[in-house]
């Protein structure tokens, strides 16, 4: 197998996000001139909101979702001439993937990235996969990354019969997986990958392997790749890592009768723990479901917990952790950026397109597609 593209230093890949003058957070004619901007750009645009964006971005979102159905939405919207894509770094790359080659996608703040993503790299899975292929066993694997990976991954994936999944379709993709292979190579978010393999799947903890790309061999025996299952890739998300049990027992002190709902990308004791786990399209759909006087805490991203306390004042919804803890990069992008990127266009300046390399993006798009052609 060939190597499917190299690794490159993110601030030379992401550029430089801002060349022109960015609107001050405190100009009082933001959102008068996002309206304006807006309306001008009409059905030439298109703007995609990931639930964990700011209030104020949201605002002008067309098409509000969690990282699957703003995949859908760049897919099935080939009309839009252009796209701004309000989250971050790795789902501009498949929107842009997944649009037709008219179409161009912008990325408001090209600082806007994911650390989860950035836990590997392109080098460290082929030197996993040539690993496994010396052991007999890559043959038998399957490679299933989740969404948020670098396009480089997904092509990767794309390449070795795998599959991309997201928190709403990874029982459906492992599922699939398994029903082709022996043996999942699941990446980079290792807690998505055990808590959908044992609590969805039933697979025991013990066919469950860690791969650390630091370490020769993974820092597994060989023994313990035959054995195994699922060898998950040692990443994480550095929000839903910081959830714990002392939180849960915390807040069950304190808040009689309350409910637990997390992220399965929580650890694996946070989600056992919890009363129900899903994806940030599950949090909404059950919040909005539950009776009037319930009580519920929430371990997910900070921005779509206190959009859901706002939108539902007749329950009582609270933060999983005392501690404030918004997605640090996902946040990065806020209305100055959003209006500079469309005033920009409205004078004809498309501002921070992302566009993968054509081989990549054939590799990656085979993968994404076998995604979105999961039931």
């Amino acid at each position: 197998m060939g190597r499917v593209g190299t690794d490159q230093d993110l601030a030379s890949e992401r550029g430089v996000s801002c060349t022109g003058d960015l609107p001050a957070p405190s100009d009082p004619d933001l959102v008068e001139r996002a309206t304006v901007a807006r309306k001008k750009l009409g059905s030439r645009a298109m703007v995609l909101g990931h639930h964990y964006q700011r209030d104020e971005v949201i605002a002008f979102a067309d098409i509000t979702g969690d990282s699957f159905k703003l995949a859908q939405a760049a897919a099935e919207n080939p009309d839009a001439e252009f796209i701004f894509f309000c989250g971050v770094h790795f789902m501009a790359e498949s929107a842009d993937i997944l649009t037709t080659a008219t179409q161009k996608v912008s990325l408001p703040d090209l600082a806007a990235g994911c650390s989860m993503a950035d836990m590997a790299t392109a080098t460290q899975v082929n030197d996993c996969w040539k690993a496994l292929e010396k052991l007999g066993v890559a043959a038998r694997t399957i490679p299933i990354t989740y969404m948020n990976s670098s396009a480089a991954i997904k092509a990767f994936t794309g390449k070795n019969g795998g599959a991309v999944c997201t928190s709403s379709n990874a029982p459906r993709a492992l599922k699939w997986a398994f029903e082709k292979g022996e043996k999942v190579l699941f990446l980079p978010d290792q807690h998505l990958g055990r808590n959908t393999a044992v609590i969805e799947l039933g697979i025991s903890l013990d066919e469950c392997v860690l791969w650390n790309p630091w370490k020769p061999n993974g820092g597994l025996t060989d023994s313990q790749i035959l054995n195994a299952k699922m060898i998950l890739w040692r990443g994480h998300c550095s929000v839903h890592g910081r959830f714990s049990t002392e939180n849960i027992s915390d807040i069950r002190s304190r808040v009689a009768g309350v409910n637990i709902l997390v992220h399965p990308e929580c650890k694996h004791e946070v989600v056992t723990a919890s009363d129900f786990v899903g994806s940030t399209e599950f949090i909404i759909k059950t919040v909005e479901a539950a009776p009037i006087g319930s009580k519920w805490a929430i371990g997910t991203e900070l921005n779509l917990v206190s959009r859901l306390a706002k939108a539902h004042p007749d329950k009582e919804i609270l933060f999983l952790d005392k501690t404030v803890c918004y997605c640090s990069t996902m946040n990065r992008i806020d209305l100055p950026h959003l209006v500079w990127a469309m005033e920009a266009l409205v004078d004809g300046r498309l501002v921070n397109q992302i566009s993968v390399e054509a081989e990549v993006a054939k590799h990656a798009r085979v993968a994404l597609e076998r995604m979105l052609a999961l039931p």
